[in-house]
């Protein structure tokens, strides 16, 4: 299961289940999305995710049991062609996986393109941390300066095609099962309805596919069949993906790092290779 390592919640394996508890303020939204996740693929894509066992909503904190899935996270060493590839197989299945008629009745994943948009406008009203270089400040500039520019923030996205998403693009929620020549998917806590391109832009603009292990971008998206569209879409997306990455890490307190030193100078350099 997911590695304790980059988790934001408690999780207890016990032989072949697993206790998932959620210890943020909105728990039980969390927890609500991560069993509607469960629940859906295990109906329509079995295998791909846990199986849902229990959940007890009144527990404090609230709680989901589900199965327990074999394989180890590809965050932290270099994601080769061929987990790539069962990746990206994984990831087709997944997308597709939700029937349209249900679909439409999920609610959009959370921060997706308005909400990711709205948090980044109150972000910069902030500011970046104190500890923020003169090459991070210059590129959240640079990066707000697009954001301005692009359209983005004209109205909600509404996918043409939509798709079920997981929501959180850490490589750690992607297990290769070197057995099954697999890899199967965890963590749903931000799951819901969404597009395609921006699913994409959230896994290889999340700091896991390039700080600490090796996620080749290009190759990977070439694994997948986008139309015009979507790849358009998905150049926009990756820059709305990064400048998010950069306002998150331009706030970690240097005493008490998630990621080594200079990743957030390392995705300022990311951001402006992005915006061109």
């Amino acid at each position: 299961m997911n590695s304790e390592r980059w988790s934001t919640h408690v999780v207890e394996i016990r032989g072949d289940d697993v206790t998932k508890r959620y210890r943020k303020g909105d728990a039980r939204a969390l927890l609500d999305r991560e069993w509607r996740a469960l629940t859906l693929l295990d109906a329509h894509a079995p295998g791909l995710a846990p199986a849902p066992i229990a959940v007890d909503r009144e527990a404090v904190p609230p709680a989901v049991v589900m199965s327990r899935v074999p394989g180890v996270p590809l965050r932290g060493s270099p994601v080769d062609a061929v987990r790539m590839a069962a990746m990206a197989e994984t990831l087709d299945a997944l997308y597709a996986a939700v029937p349209y008629d249900r679909l439409a009745r999920v609610p959009m994943r959370p921060d997706h393109q308005a909400g990711l948009i709205a948090r980044l406008r109150t972000w910069h009203g902030r500011g970046p941390g104190p500890a923020a270089g003169a090459a991070v400040r210059a590129a959240l500039r640079e990066g707000m300066a697009w954001l301005d520019r692009s359209g983005l923030a004209a109205g909600p996205y509404v996918p043409g095609a939509p798709v079920f998403g997981p929501g959180d693009g850490n490589l750690a929620n992607y297990l290769w099962d070197e057995h099954a020549c697999r890899v199967r998917v965890v963590d749903f806590e931000d799951s819901g309805r969404s597009d395609r391109a921006f699913e994409l832009a959230e896994i290889t603009e999340h700091v896991s596919g390039w700080s600490d292990g090796g996620l080749d971008a290009v190759a990977f998206l070439d694994c997948f069949d986008l139309t015009v569209e979507e790849r358009s879409r998905l150049r926009e997306c990756r820059r709305l993906l990064a400048l998010t990455w950069l306002f998150i890490l331009s706030f970690e307190d240097p005493a008490h790092r998630r990621n080594p030193p200079g990743t957030a100078e390392g995705q300022a350099g990311r951001l402006r290779e992005l915006l061109g």
